[in-house]
């Protein structure tokens, strides 16, 4: 199956400029599970499929060499969409354009959007961390194998569940590639699940992939949502009263309003639910948050906004 992605290029500086498309093919294996074109109505779960280096390239029938492709091959059955699209020869996984295809899948097919999973293996599993990390708000959980990456905005993982798998022995991508970007995640997402197998080498796949629980796990996760809490009191909130700086030397004004929090910032009123006692919120649906900084005291010194960046802000008074 071929997915174009499209990429138009809206120009309005002069009316020499013309309004142009480029559309490039790209390849992947489709699976549907059973009864999906009976039942019209339901929305599935999707899970992208990420293969490893020496499955590049433009024959479709490399993909099903491991992982899902490989079991659905031999006869295997899934409870969900399965996507596996296949990187051209001597390139690894473009970001941008897993993207796309992701967004193509959920508008041509009937896809649940809580309940989206990303795995790959090798050079997928690298994938599996740069697509997640760069587009959280896609994916409810999330499975590297044997892979590694940029630690920088591992905190855009907070909120998505994570399971990570390695080989000890594993020569071609070192254990310590995964256990960096484990160690760097668990400060933000001490749920993280991290499974070595001791005796493994570069295969950790084969055995991870044959295992239903881990199907089972995550089917059991839906996109992560912010939820309200009635705990936190008017009372509470006021010792976060007062004003702020951030590093980028933005000015802040955190206020008690009708028993709410509301934030003051660039002339704009912003009300900010609570989820807890120290985190904050402005729609559930969104990855953004507010995260209070207190000292042993409890007296709070300052907070940290995650957004499409992360920035701390100190209270000044």
């Amino acid at each position: 199956m071929i997915c174009y992605l499209t990429v138009v290029a809206s120009l309005h500086a002069g009316a020499q400029q013309t309004h142009e498309q480029y559309i490039r093919p790209v390849n992947y294996l489709l699976y549907l599970p059973d009864n999906y074109r009976e039942d019209t109505l339901k929305k599935w779960p999707l899970l992208l499929f990420l293969h490893g280096s020496g499955e590049r390239g433009n024959d479709l029938e490399k993909v099903k060499t491991h992982g899902p492709p490989k079991l659905i091959d031999q006869g295997k059955k899934f409870p969900f969409i399965v996507v596996s699209p296949q990187a051209p020869q001597g390139q690894g996984w473009s970001t941008p354009d897993l993207y796309a295809l992701l967004q193509e899948c959920k508008q041509k097919y009937r896809v649940d959007a809580d309940r989206i999973y990303l795995t790959g293996l090798s050079m997928g599993g690298f994938g599996t961390w740069s697509l997640a990390i760069e587009h959280p708000e896609e994916f409810a959980a999330v499975v590297p194998i044997c892979g590694g990456g940029d630690t920088a905005d591992i905190w855009k993982l907070r909120n998505t569940a994570v399971w990570c798998f390695h080989g000890a022995k594993d020569h071609n991508v070192p254990l310590a590639a995964d256990q960096k970007m484990i160690s760097a995640l668990q400060v933000y997402n001490p749920s993280v699940k991290f499974t070595i197998y001791p005796e493994a080498e570069h295969d950790s796949w084969t055995v991870t992939y044959n295992n239903d629980s881990l199907y089972q796990w995550l089917l059991s996760h839906k996109k992560f949502e912010y939820t309200p809490s009635t705990a936190v009191k008017s009372k509470l909130l006021e010792k976060y009263s007062g004003t702020y700086v951030g590093t980028d030397n933005d000015t802040v004004a955190l206020q008690v309003k009708e028993g709410a929090l509301v934030a003051l910032a660039h002339n704009k009123t912003i009300p900010l639910q609570p989820a807890s006692e120290t985190v904050f919120f402005v729609n559930s649906h969104e990855p953004v948050d507010l995260r209070m900084v207190t000292d042993a005291s409890g007296k709070a010194t300052g907070f940290i906004v995650y957004e499409n960046k992360r920035i701390a802000y100190r209270k000044i008074k």
